[in-house]
């Protein structure tokens, strides 16, 4: 899908890019998965800001919509041991983030967004040090107007967290129950958008990301 001038997935590899990150993971069904390959290739079209030479885009097959956080797992052998940012492909937003991955060295960072209807969102609750100690979602009684975005940087120790995590009620393996694992060890830290963010997963938003982005770069 275009977001005016170019298909949404560039949004969140650009973003990625100019952080300093080389090596990505795509996660996507089988019936989607030629799709991205003939548009994305190997990253041949994404140039590092390290080595000024292309980054690495390699693919994982989740073979059913059975949660963020086994698409995550998928991902595991590929990340090793590293630490690794989670990132959902239909969130566009224009704050870099460069500084908060190189800056990143344990726990968790959630990206938080202030938003005019929080019943519509997962809404974290933070305390003075910036650090969550709640995540509701799409609350009735919402305590904060602090969304939950689709991007997440996480140590290496997510994956020993998901060993034995249960599925949800919905059938899925979910990310907030990795995060609440982050807040029980009061590890898991807020960082708020302050510029424009879009959630592109409905066709009213994904116009007016259009808009946004065509006047943007008229």
């Amino acid at each position: 899908m275009p977001v005016y001038n170019k298909p949404v997935i560039y949004y969140g590899i650009e973003k990625l890019v100019q952080a300093g990150i080389d090596k990505i993971i795509i996660i996507t069904s089988p019936h989607h998965l030629e799709g991205f390959v003939d548009l994305l290739g190997s990253g041949q079209d994404f140039i590092s800001i390290n080595t000024g030479r292309q980054i690495q885009i390699v693919y994982g097959i989740q073979n059913k919509p059975s949660g963020t956080a086994d698409g995550l797992w998928i991902a595991k052998d590929y990340i090793g041991n590293d630490n690794c940012v989670l990132y959902l492909g239909d969130n566009i937003f224009e704050d870099n983030i460069s500084k908060h991955i190189k800056n990143f060295k344990e726990g968790a960072i959630v990206f938080l967004k202030r938003v005019p209807d929080p019943k519509r969102f997962g809404i974290a609750t933070i305390d003075k040090n910036n650090m969550i100690i709640d995540i509701k979602e799409k609350p009735q009684n919402p305590k904060s107007n602090l969304a939950v975005i689709g991007l997440y940087v996480y140590d290496n120790t997510v994956f020993k967290k998901m060993i034995g995590q249960p599925m949800s009620p919905r059938g899925e393996f979910e990310i907030t129950y990795i995060n609440n694992l982050y807040i029980k060890e009061k590890s898991l830290q807020a960082v708020e958008l302050t510029k424009k963010w879009f959630d592109v997963g409905d066709f009213k938003d994904l116009l007016e990301a259009s808009k946004f982005y065509g006047n943007k770069y008229k």
